[in-house]
């Protein structure tokens, strides 16, 4: 997750869910933490997702993603939808989520940029 800042773009390794439509992504964070007062001031933030497993590959077998996009809270009604979603990838964070300072945030997707092969790209504009 990529969120900016005074001094700069400041990044973070986040767990993430997305939507079925792929049109937001859901990730969680502490009220309290440096990402999420990013947030609050500036909502524009890009993440970047590859496919590449713990062992490594050939980078030529390589996706990445990159999501840029606007991130907030989501409405109170929205919550019943997104934390099961969220948990269905990440069980293991439940006591996370579930702690009051925990906050789930949603990212609308603006446009994804698709790299494969390590050098060819396309665009997927969402809306």
């Amino acid at each position: 997750l990529a969120t900016r800042e005074m001094e700069g773009p400041y990044l973070s390794l986040m767990a993430l869910a997305w939507t079925e439509d792929l049109s937001h992504i859901i990730i969680a964070t502490r009220k309290g933490t440096r990402k999420y007062s990013n947030i609050m001031k500036s909502p524009q933030v890009a993440l970047l997702i590859d496919n590449r497993s713990v062992q490594g590959e050939d980078f030529q077998n390589t996706m990445a993603v990159t999501a840029l996009g606007k991130a907030m809270e989501p409405a109170s009604s929205e919550i019943d939808f997104l934390t099961p979603l969220f948990l269905g990838r990440h069980p293991d964070l439940e006591s996370f989520v579930r702690s009051p300072e925990c906050v789930l945030l949603k990212v609308q997707i603006k446009k994804y940029i698709i790299i494969s092969h390590f050098e060819e790209a396309e665009e997927l504009l969402m809306g």
